[in-house]
């Protein structure tokens, strides 16, 4: 019997950031996985971006999230002996003068000054997108090649010696008061890194799972650049071409390209861009969204040696740091979760089908 104390299961982005900060904390752990080419990480852009959503507001819990992001990666670029990080400049043009006056007047306050490297206040990339007005330029930003990121880890675990490629079976977990026990391993606590698998989980599944299905262009251009462009779609430079992106959809929850999610990125797109392009390809992810937009982390209300982190949506890249050595501190000491995550704040739909 493989004795271990904690059993991870999934191995995205999640499970990976999980399992590497429980073993820098000495513990033994087990992750299971099944290596799919159709998972909400592998087809995620893995932007972090301080600034975010249509009126750019700093982003939820910034100033806890992005002083580790870059350096934690970092780190793990160095135990994987992979480069998967790219720091980046976000450029966001300005849509009105009055947005304008007001990023101006935002460089001098110390709540925005950490992610601000400069505002613009006329075209400085004319050639390539429409900005007329100027824009904002951000720093603390950039993001993960989550392609090159999970196979490195992956190898990484294997050379720990703690990863099976393995397709977990939820039907064959038995649970005893103070362990959990699946084939020939037994765990102190069994946690769910399963991504967008997560609302099938039989014991998880009464969570309020709100995922949202996401398509993406690559797109090719003679004209190059080391800035990602972001207003209604993001142009992330990617080798020597650009991911586009990317569309919202809670009803088809397939991994299924489609010409209407093409058409409307098209769109965008021919809206924003000044520089030529072409279509080089599409293709589209699941991602394991909420319905409040805070991830799923903690343990089971009723099953103690059931755990979970999850949830982490459109922004798992910067909040997966912070929150595996929160959730690892939890599991390690006690120390409490933030309660806008601990899905403790879900307790009465548990108790409401059991």
């Amino acid at each position: 019997m493989n004795k271990v104390d904690f059993l991870i299961v999934g191995q995205g982005l999640a499970g990976s950031v999980l399992g590497y900060e429980l073993l820098k904390a000495g513990c033994r752990i087990c992750i299971i996985n099944q290596t799919k080419k159709e998972t909400s990480s592998q087809a995620a852009a893995g932007l972090y971006n301080p600034i975010t959503g249509r009126k750019m507001v700093k982003t939820w819990q910034a100033d806890a999230i992005f002083p580790l992001i870059e350096p934690f990666y970092q780190e793990l670029e160095q135990a994987a002996k992979a480069k998967f990080l790219h720091s980046m400049p976000i450029y966001r043009p300005f849509v009105s003068n009055a947005e304008r006056t007001e990023w101006t007047s935002k460089t001098v306050n110390p709540a925005y000054q950490p992610y601000i490297a400069e505002v613009h206040q006329k075209s400085q990339y004319g050639d390539y997108i429409d900005d007329t007005l100027g824009g904002i330029e951000l720093q603390q930003s950039g993001y993960l090649d989550l392609p090159t990121f999970l196979p490195a880890m992956q190898q990484y675990f294997r050379e720990q010696q703690v990863y099976q490629e393995a397709i977990f079976d939820v039907t064959q977990v038995h649970l005893e008061e103070s362990s959990v026990t699946y084939g020939e391993i037994t765990a102190r606590q069994l946690i769910f890194c399963d991504g967008t698998d997560g609302y099938q989980n039989s014991f998880f599944h009464w969570l309020p799972y709100h995922p949202v299905k996401g398509e993406m262009l690559l797109i090719d251009s003679e004209k190059k650049s080391n800035i990602v462009f972001n207003r209604g779609v993001f142009v992330m430079p990617f080798g020597a071409m650009y991911k586009v992106g990317s569309t919202y959809d809670h009803q088809d929850l397939s991994y299924t390209p489609t010409a209407k999610g093409r058409a409307m990125l098209q769109e965008k797109l021919d809206k924003f861009l000044t520089m030529p392009y072409r279509i080089v390809d599409q293709w589209a992810g699941v991602r394991p969204a909420t319905r409040d937009r805070r991830p799923f982390i903690g343990i089971h209300p009723y099953h103690k040696t059931l755990g979970i982190f999850n949830g982490l949506g459109t922004k798992g890249v910067s909040l997966s740091p912070y929150f595996a050595k929160q959730f690892v501190q939890f599991l390690l000491t006690r120390k409490p979760l933030d309660e806008e995550v601990d899905i403790h704040r879900f307790d009465r739909l548990y108790h409401a089908i059991s």
